[in-house]
């Protein structure tokens, strides 16, 4: 009897297939609000607004030299924030979730946040071009278009859409509640982590936890396009099943191959051609082929040839073996000579 956990999951019953999320007008509402607010934060930071100089005072403080204790244990959990090892983390659980219910729908949703959030984030960073704390060159300044790649800040929103997209995808509220608690909790560590350290502003921070959010909030428009996808790959496995199905060879049936005649075979029928007689493969009335023996003209000619035990050795014709009496020694060209005494 198995007993491990792959046993009770087989037993288990296929989960309800849950509807992908739509846009309401709560959605809608909260779209339109967060977009406002991420608009604000990059017109206060381009007119070096109250919240430049909050960042400054921040950084002043130093953070890092105010509790060391900690540095230990944040070096790590920043980590959670990283796209590289969050992505893999979440992707594997996905998968799992896709084997379990034969779906690609969780794996697609992944992948089509995560796209969206290098295209949108990279695209602000590289465009927006601001210094990090420790590249700073002028206090009070907000190091814009100086060629960094800091804000928004990509920990934090990465941590907002990898760990948001478990609360997205949830298939009861009850562990959509838990899910956005945890995602929430996570990413609001690491962007503080991240300000702690003294690799980002405060405001790449606020940045980032918006832009994140923008993308968990614009998923369900892309629904219909992750449907398409998803039918497409399915479409094509099949396609390649049929494929392989149609390229198995066919077992041979139970009579056999053609029969191929023998060169002995292909002989005798032009002897019998010459001859005016019947080919060898022609058929005749008694179902037998021209020229095959019948059974009892068989039994004749076995019963008039002798055993092999009966019949007399014969030498072959043309043997070029000389007789045992004859035979000479092996490269003596001339007849030996006696030898006498002297």
């Amino acid at each position: 009897m198995r007993t491990d956990i792959f046993a009770r999951l087989d037993r288990e019953p296929e989960p309800p297939k849950i509807e992908a999320p739509r846009m309401s007008r709560h959605r809608i509402a909260l779209f339109g609000g967060t977009l406002a607010f991420y608009l604000a934060i990059v017109v206060a930071v381009l007119v070096s607004s109250w919240l430049v100089a909050l960042d400054w005072k921040v950084m002043l403080f130093r953070p890092y030299q105010q509790w060391p204790e900690l540095h230990a244990f944040l070096d790590y959990y920043v980590v959670l924030g990283q796209r590289g090892p969050t992505a893999v983390m979440i992707a594997s659980w996905l998968g799992w979730r896709s084997w379990r219910q034969h779906t690609l729908r969780p794996l697609l949703t992944l992948g089509c946040s995560l796209l969206l959030l290098n295209m949108t984030v990279g695209a602000v960073k590289l465009g927006l071009g601001r210094l990090g704390p420790h590249y700073a060159t002028q206090i009070g300044s907000a190091e814009m278009f100086a060629g960094g790649d800091i804000f928004p800040s990509g920990h934090t929103a990465n941590a907002v859409v990898t760990w948001g997209i478990l609360a997205y995808l949830a298939t009861t509220p009850r562990a959509r509640r838990y899910l956005s608690a945890l995602s929430a909790t996570v990413s609001l560590g690491v962007g503080l982590t991240t300000v702690y350290i003294g690799t980002h502003w405060l405001s790449d921070v606020l940045l980032g936890w918006a832009a994140g959010l923008l993308i968990l909030l614009a998923l369900p428009w892309f629904e219909p396009l992750i449907t398409r996808a998803e039918a497409w790959v399915f479409s094509v496995r099949e396609q390649w099943r049929q494929r392989r199905r149609a390229g198995t060879p066919v077992p041979v049936a139970a009579d056999g191959p053609p029969a191929v005649l023998l060169p002995q075979a292909i002989g005798s029928e032009s002897v019998a051609a010459e001859d005016g007689g019947t080919a060898p493969g022609a058929a005749t009335g008694t179902g037998q082929p021209a020229g095959h023996p019948g059974q009892g003209t068989r039994s004749r000619a076995h019963a008039s040839h002798p055993a092999r035990s009966e019949r007399t050795p014969v030498t072959p014709a043309g043997s070029r073996r000389p007789p045992h009496a004859e035979r000479t020694p092996r490269g003596n060209t001339s007849p030996a000579r006696p030898m006498t005494g002297g």
